[in-house]
């Protein structure tokens, strides 16, 4: 596959079976073939997506030592600041070319996962950064309960099978700065190696110039672009563990832009869609025959987060 499939979430959302059930077999095959589409019909207005890039850009602009301010320790970059540098793309030891702020999980009342996460950081300097970013949050998340349902009746589960596991989930919204580049990379470092995400889902804001590459089954790199108004969402490991690697996790980069464009800032923003940390990653029945033998142990969400945090130098 040399692009990557556009979809219409509006199919789906719509009265007719038969539209509902195209977007059900399209989606389903596209993360059978490359693991990624374009998605269109998502819940995020025009004017919540440019509230939010001036908010994460006023932020990032902010001097270093306030920035600073919001780099909690002991809790693995779970909320709050992440400095340049710091994380490195598993198998890897240089850092990636980037610095990233962490909205998390705003739980439920009385939810029994409210314990397990970190309170999200409010920044003081700017009185908008926290309300609009937990409003993108929400519509991320709405976006990304509607796109598991689709995948769920496409591995012949019931629709809503994912729903308990994703509410009060440990899903995380990354705003990332990739900062000019003003010195040669040292040790190969690019904005973002070659790497697979954890989660269930991601949806990605942010993927309209070159940039994201994406390595489909032939292992050629291809440019994953999308239109202003779509969101990329690709499947990440956690998904592809629990369905035996019927629906594919797929390796992805952010490369250096060309020299001429050094001096330029990229910002993207990742959705990152966890479950709750006791929902079972173990392969679906409906996932293994004598064809495909059940690939993985049985591990839990949380178990399989804290083996891959650790990986990527994010927590000792």
């Amino acid at each position: 596959m040399q692009q990557i499939p556009s979809v219409d979430l509006r199919d789906f959302l719509s009265d007719d079976p038969a539209r509902k059930q195209k977007f059900v077999n399209e989606i389903g095959r596209a993360y059978e073939d490359i693991g990624f589409v374009a998605l269109k019909g998502h819940f995020l207005d025009d004017k919540l997506v440019e509230d939010l890039y001036a908010e994460v850009r006023n932020f990032f602009s902010l001097p270093l030592e306030t920035k600073a301010k919001y780099e909690i320790p002991g809790i693995g970059g779970q909320r709050g600041y992440v400095s340049f540098g710091k994380e490195h793309a598993k198998g890897r030891s240089a850092g990636d070319l980037k610095e990233f702020w962490h909205f998390g999980q705003y739980v439920s009342e009385g939810s029994k996962y409210a314990h397990e996460y970190p309170d999200n950081v409010e920044v003081a300097e700017l009185p908008r950064f926290n309300e609009v970013g937990k409003e993108a949050y929400r519509m991320l998340e709405k976006t990304g309960v509607y796109v598991l349902r689709a995948l769920a009746l496409y591995i012949g589960l019931d629709e809503f099978y994912f729903d308990n596991y994703i509410k009060d989930g440990n899903s995380i919204l990354r705003p990332i700065h990739y900062p000019p580049i003003t010195d040669e990379p040292k040790d190969g470092a690019v904005r973002a190696a070659a790497h697979g995400d954890i989660n269930l889902i991601t949806l990605l804001m942010g993927a309209q110039g070159k940039g994201l590459q994406v390595q489909n089954h032939d292992g050629e790199w291809i440019d994953a672009m999308a239109q202003p108004d779509e969101l990329m969402i690709n499947v990440g490991d956690m998904l592809s563990r629990h369905t035996n690697n019927k629906l594919k996790s797929t390796i992805h980069q952010v490369v250096n832009p060309p020299r001429e464009l050094w001096g330029t800032s990229r910002y993207s923003i990742p959705f990152f869609m966890h479950p709750v940390s006791d929902m079972p990653l173990n392969c679906l029945e409906k996932c293994i025959d004598a064809d495909h033998p059940k690939g993985f142990e049985d591990i839990t969400a949380g178990e399989y987060l804290d083996e891959r945090l650790v990986e990527l130098g994010l927590k000792k």
